[in-house]
């Protein structure tokens, strides 16, 4: 399986806080049948600023430091309208070096007035964008059919693994439930950020997936469509 959302690399987000965690998170996703992961640290302009230079050196620290899994380097960046020039400027990342670009909405009950304005901006310039786990979004919560507007215009979608067990809460898992069941979803990810959080809850997790989905959707979640935007091909929904 490819992971397609995790914070792995040490000291720079929330996520991993040094290079013995960093280890320590991957052995779990080994253990749990991961054989890639995407690399998604947070780019939020003025908290969170690692630039893509700083990343991929400490990106190659951590491929040197394991073994049994590819990492791929990637962000998770905060909605701006500014989120095409950090792409361009080197601030930010695509995944791995492809047209995709994965962008959180802030977790608050309104939806952002420049949602539209941002997936706009990023296909006119040539990008894919993929906004993370919609289903944590109050306003998602509230109106599931927001994301066909998104969808239309070009937006993939990538649900969190937790959020099938209600690491999130209970609205999160029935909103995941709609979303799935409107074949809204593109991939899977774990949004690692600790110990124990996730990758060990796998067997649970995948147990929940089962009985909602196919195995061959599963596959395309969580191998298939992960693989296509590594290797920069199209995704058809």
């Amino acid at each position: 399986m490819i992971d397609f959302h995790s914070h792995i690399l040490p000291g720079i987000d929330d996520g991993a806080r040094n290079l013995e965690q960093s280890i320590q998170i991957i052995n779990e996703a080994k253990e749990a049948g991961f054989t890639k992961i995407i690399s998604t640290s947070h780019y939020m302009e003025n908290y969170y600023e690692c630039n893509e230079k700083n990343r991929k050196i400490l990106l190659e620290q951590v491929q040197k430091s394991i073994s049994g899994i590819e990492l791929y380097l990637g962000n998770e960046i905060y909605i701006t309208n500014d989120i095409v020039n950090l792409l361009k400027d080197g601030k930010a990342s695509t995944i791995n070096n492809t047209r995709y670009v994965l962008f959180e909405f802030p977790l608050i009950q309104t939806k952002p007035m420049n949602d539209k304005e941002v997936i706009y901006r990023l296909i006119e310039n040539g990008y894919i964008p993929i906004i993370a786990h919609p289903e944590r979004y109050p306003f998602v919560q509230e109106d599931p059919d927001y994301l066909f507007e998104l969808a239309d215009m070009g937006a993939l979608f990538q649900a969190n693994y937790g959020s099938i067990i209600d690491m999130y809460g209970i609205k999160a898992r029935k909103t995941l439930k709609k979303i799935l069941k409107e074949d809204l979803i593109s991939f899977f990810g774990s949004d690692v950020h600790r110990i124990n959080q996730v990758y060990t809850k796998m067997p649970k997790i995948m147990k929940k997936l089962k009985k909602i989905l196919p195995d061959e959707q599963i596959i395309e979640f969580t191998e298939i469509n992960p693989q296509k935007v590594l290797n920069n091909e199209d995704i058809i929904k």
